[in-house]
């Protein structure tokens, strides 16, 4: 026995409850005993390397070479995207593809080369592999984006899966972002990132990794081009990341570098260059385009740990009506269920749930229900003997249901790998409608199991159905809360086929944007939380997940009114805009904080509300191209070095940019701006670009700009859509696309373009057509004009 876990068990049953201590040291032994005699002894490894080039195969978009000890397949796809796998592994089978693997290009052959390499030429890059196995994707005019060297793995004598190091070498002057979300960041130092998707079982600040959702994307961004990089595999590992200098030592540059090291494979790797915008919507097309929310998604949403009952929140409720507070969602947590088990109500503290959602949803407000997935062991609780039933439960390598402990106590845990599980739990979401419910919210599906020492996860040894495949926990573990995901999104699809579902997760993977999206999880309260919520979101906007937004003031503690106001403010610009809190959290109502804050913070709701057919048709816009809402100012300009660097402000679509308040007593701030005219939109005060101004930022608001030209879709003051058109340059055109969505069924309505430009000494707002001269059908409103 260890001492030290000894230790641990001894204080976890002090600290947690006698009765919950003792499961929570049982559970941790029983996983080390589980590991023990289920996970295969690796003993000794025999290091391997391709060696030479043996034997080349051309084929549709590429082919396969040979080496002495391996083979690798390449293939560059007819959207320009490169793909390639170690062992002669194919893109699929694969958790992150949206379909079946993209077609090769039939122009892009594989040919010899210079020095005994082979080369693939195609009309967006060029792939060459050296004859001892790097790869080389270079630009057509052949400077090169990325180099990865040849890999090196580790097979275990006894048979088993193959641990892999790929070492990749990038320009010096790059930049590196994503790997899911990262609390540090959005760009990403010097250092190891882990690949294991991760509840901290505490509150988070920057600096803690890894977190609920990690992914192997990287997008990097250079004077060379942008491309992202996604290694595809689910097993744990890490990435080490060092950026490169420019004139190091002799007056040579020192490349930037990557270092992936993964537990199992096979690598299989994805690479898509171009801009920014072009790189996403690749992206999106490979993996998925992102679920479209219903409209009241993109409004206002309160929850908290802890709404007791029905009347707290009729009280709630009222609160915000008689402050005059917009509100579009509330969110009822673990406390409304009975018990804490899943697909239950509490009928004491919330005897007429439907009846309440009913009132609610007449004053315009949704109810969104939490739901995990952990499954309380006890026979007469109706999921766990339908899931006995089924056989849905995952088993240890022995064939015993494994169980962990959650906040229901013992738990059992559903296989979502197996098509056949997730049929059976997407039907279960019938419960949750019945009482009234419109969204979801996946929490705990990491998944998490809390031990008083070792991972918060079930055992590695934990077999899975994988889709037929099988595997252990080791392969699975990653991909749990996706297949979660997929089960909760394609059940509501049948239970309900007119309206979007409405579901977002805590934990997920590459792809999790198909079936909607994620908040921050348990953000710390305090500046640094503050700062790490933004770092999430615009991170995994660059991963591909568009739709997320952080706990508005932090799930823990009591925020002093400046920073919850400026949470606030921030958080009315981010996709997913939701106050929460724990339970053992001070309030987070707007008029919790002093007058003066709730009239600031209406200020911010209003603005919100007022935006929301802007949101939508970002939305829209994200469904079809890929393109996050908030995007890193060096988006559209990812050659400018200054840009490259600003981690503090973002670009909401292409027309706004946001400078949030990030640091306590501001009452003005530095801005980075991209080139172009830019509009303060309180005082209209106007900003050149490029280079950075320094902008007023008083406790009522954080800064925003209009870029010069942009044409807006706004609420009117009647409710109706109104267009928001600035002033472009002289000599200069502008303009914007809207997506008139209010609605939750599936109509695509049309993309509208409208083009602003001066007319004599007039701006005008015309619809894009094939003439470009038609009117527009919506009020227009031109701002920018009163300037000196």
């Amino acid at each position: 026995m260890d001492g030290r876990d000894l230790v641990r068990s001894v204080k976890a049953v002090g600290s947690a409850g006698a009765a919950q201590g003792l499961r929570t040291v049982r559970a941790a032994w029983r996983r080390r005993r589980a590991d023990a005699a289920g996970l295969p002894e690796r003993g000794a490894e025999r290091a391997r390397v391709p060696g030479p080039v043996r034997e080349v195969e051309p084929g549709p978009g590429g082919g396969v070479v040979r080496f002495a000890r391996s083979e690798l397949r390449i293939t560059v796809t007819a959207s320009g995207a490169v793909f390639w796998g170690w062992d002669g592994a194919g893109p699929e089978p694969s958790y992150a593809l949206a379909d079946r693997s993209p077609e090769p290009d039939p122009r892009a052959v594989l040919e010899p080369d210079k020095d005994g390499a082979w080369r693939v030429v195609a009309e967006r890059v060029t792939v060459i592999v050296s004859r001892h196995g790097a790869v080389e994707v270079q630009t057509p005019g052949g400077v090169r984006l990325r180099r990865d060297l040849p890999p090196r793995w580790w097979e275990p004598a006894a048979g088993g899966t193959a641990r892999w190091m790929q070492r990749s070498e990038v320009p010096a002057d790059a930049r590196f972002f994503g790997l899911g979300g990262r609390a540090s960041g959005p760009r990403l130092r010097d250092g190891t990132y882990r690949l294991w998707n991760t509840d901290p079982g505490h509150t988070f600040v920057p600096g803690d990794d890894p977190l609920y959702i990690t992914m192997p994307v990287q997008m990097v961004v250079a004077d060379a081009g942008t491309h992202l990089m996604f290694h595809d595999t689910s097993w744990d590992g890490t990435v080490t990341l060092r950026e490169g200098e420019e004139g190091a030592g002799s007056g040579h540059d020192r490349a930037g570098t990557s270092e992936l090291r993964v537990d199992g494979g096979p690598l299989r790797c994805w690479m898509v260059v171009g801009t920014p915008a072009r790189v996403l919507h690749a992206w999106a097309a490979l993996t998925g385009a992102p679920a479209l929310p219903p409209a009241w998604a993109l409004g206002h949403h309160h929850a908290r740990w802890g709404f007791g009952s029905e009347q707290q929140v009729r009280r709630i409720v009222s609160g915000y009506q008689e402050h005059d507070l917009p509100l579009d969602a509330v969110h009822l947590d673990i406390d409304h269920y009975d018990a804490h088990q899943v697909f239950t109500v509490d009928k004491e503290r919330f005897p007429n749930l439907p009846v309440l959602a009913e009132e609610l949803r007449r004053e315009g407000i949704r109810l969104v229900s939490i739901v995990d997935p952990a499954v309380k062991a006890e026979p007469g609780n109706g999921v766990y003997d339908g899931g006995t039933a089924e056989d849905a439960f995952v088993r240890d390598a022995a064939g015993r249901t494994v169980e962990g402990v959650v906040w229901a106590g013992e738990s059992v845990y559903p296989d979502f790998t197996r098509a056949q599980v997730r049929e059976w739990w997407g039907g279960l979401y019938e419960e949750r409608l019945a009482q009234g419910f419109a969204g979801f919210w996946h929490d705990m599906n990491e998944p998490t199991s809390f031990t008083a020492f070792g991972e918060n996860t079930l055992p590695r040894s934990a077999r899975h159905d994988l889709d037929g495949r099988g595997g252990d926990h080791r392969e699975a573990h990653n991909v749990y809360a996706l297949c979660m995901a997929r089960a909760g999104y394609e059940g509501l699809r049948r239970l309900v086929p007119e309206e979007r579902p409405f579901l977002f997760s805590r934990s997920g993977w590459v792809g999790m944007q198909r079936y909607g999206g994620t908040w921050s999880g348990d953000v710390a309260t305090g500046w640094p939380g503050l700062r790490a919520s933004l770092s999430l979101v615009m991170g995994l906007g660059l991963c591909g997940v568009p739709y997320s937004g952080p706990d508005v003031g932090g799930f823990d503690g009591s925020p002093s009114p400046e920073l919850y106001l400026r949470w606030f403010q921030l958080g009315s610009y981010l996709p997913l805009f939701r106050t929460h809190a724990s339970l053992r959290a001070g309030r987070r109502e707007p008029w919790e904080f002093g007058d003066e804050v709730l009239a600031h913070a209406r200020v911010a709701l209003v603005g919100r509300r007022r935006l929301l057919p802007y949101f939508m048709t970002l939305a829209h816009l994200a469904r079809r191209t890929g393109a996050p809402y908030v995007r890193p100012v060096w988006w559209g300009a990812p050659e400018d070095r200054a840009l490259r660097d600003c981690e503090d402000a973002f670009l909401l679509g292409d027309s706004l940019l946001v400078a949030p308040v990030l640091d306590p007593g501001a009452d003005r701030r530095a801005v980075q701006l991209p080139r172009g005219r830019w509009y303060d939109t309180v005082t209209e005060e106007v900003y050149e670009g490029p280079g950075q101004v320094l902008i007023e930022a008083p406790l009522s608001r954080i800064p925003v700009l209009a870029r010069a030209g942009a044409v807006l879709p706004v609420r009117g003051s009647d409710g109706g859509l109104e267009l928001e058109a600035w002033a472009p340059e002289h000599g200069r055109t502008g303009g914007g696309l809207v997506v008139a969505d209010a609605g939750e069924g599936w109509d695509e309505p049309e993309v509208e373009r409208y083009v602003t430009r001066w007319k004599k000494r007039q701006v005008v707002v015309k619809r894009g057509g094939d003439d470009g001269r038609g009117e527009p059908p919506y009020p227009v409103r031109v701002r920018g004009l009163a300037r000196p």
